[in-house]
């Protein structure tokens, strides 16, 4: 009995295989410590299999040395596409990096090996909150969702163009920190004013010492205006996730 073998099929499938796990691997909330790597490993082969039919369509198969080239391409095309939704994703990292500067958490950050950041209180509890949402928000399926229509962008083994993937970058750079000033913007600015209204308290009665106020009256201001801002995270992480789809179907 003879089996019927198509190796265009086959070769499509280890390509865009190699794809979505390189992707995987960078890319929030997949890229998060918790989520083992034969686990990254098994999602991008699933996703590799979901989309294989539709590229073997025009695919034609490569000899070795193309075919090893063509691995090597999906490989850096995984990661540049993973590493643009990180950037994009970096922005709620980056307000809550703005929130322990100005309100003195910073004194007290640390590593954290699971997410992989270096950041106090709020740095990483917006992150986390941002990868929960994420999940609980089905967010996590337009990221995949972007990623299947890359291919459409970045067709398979097609070559990739330096500089639409760089341009994007810098967009999304310039993006990251739009968002984390916009995010965390209002909170920032009462405790600039917490800061104006301190220094003025001191030039009038400077024997009260109002400075040594100023850390726990900005601690107390801090906790109390954060939650509306978890209020607005929800709606944020939608409006990232979508715009990290759009920049994964734009990149070409």
């Amino acid at each position: 009995m003879e089996l019927p073998f198509n190796q265009s099929w086959l070769e499509v499938l280890l390509l865009a295989s190699v794809r979505m796990t390189a992707f995987l691997v960078v890319a929030p909330p997949f890229s998060h410590q918790t989520i083992p790597l034969r686990i990254k490993g098994m999602l991008g082969i699933g996703l590799g299999l979901a989309v294989s039919q539709r590229l073997s369509a025009g695919y034609t198969s490569k000899d070795t040395a193309g075919f090893i080239a063509a691995v090597v391409l999906e490989l850096v095309t995984g990661l540049v596409l993973g590493f643009l939704v990180l950037l994009v994703f970096a922005a709620i990292q980056s307000a809550g990096s703005l929130i322990d500067l100005f309100s003195g958490f910073q004194m007290a950050q640390g590593f954290d090996p699971q997410m992989m950041i270096n950041g106090a209180q709020f740095t990483r509890l917006m992150q986390m909150a941002a990868l929960a949402l994420l999940f609980a928000s089905d967010g996590y399926q337009l990221v995949i969702g972007g990623l299947t229509g890359s291919f459409t962008a970045l067709p398979l083994a097609g070559g990739l163009d330096l500089a639409q993937p760089v341009h994007a970058m810098i967009s999304a750079v310039t993006g990251m920190f739009l968002s984390a000033v916009q995010i965390a913007g209002p909170l920032l600015v009462v405790l600039v004013l917490a800061d104006i209204g301190l220094g003025l308290l001191t030039r009038v009665a400077p024997a009260l010492n109002a400075f040594a106020l100023g850390f726990p009256l900005k601690v107390l201001i801090t906790l109390g205006l954060a939650g509306f801002l978890f209020l607005a995270l929800p709606r944020l992480v939608a409006m990232l996730a979508e715009q990290a789809a759009n920049t994964l179907m734009g990149v070409g």
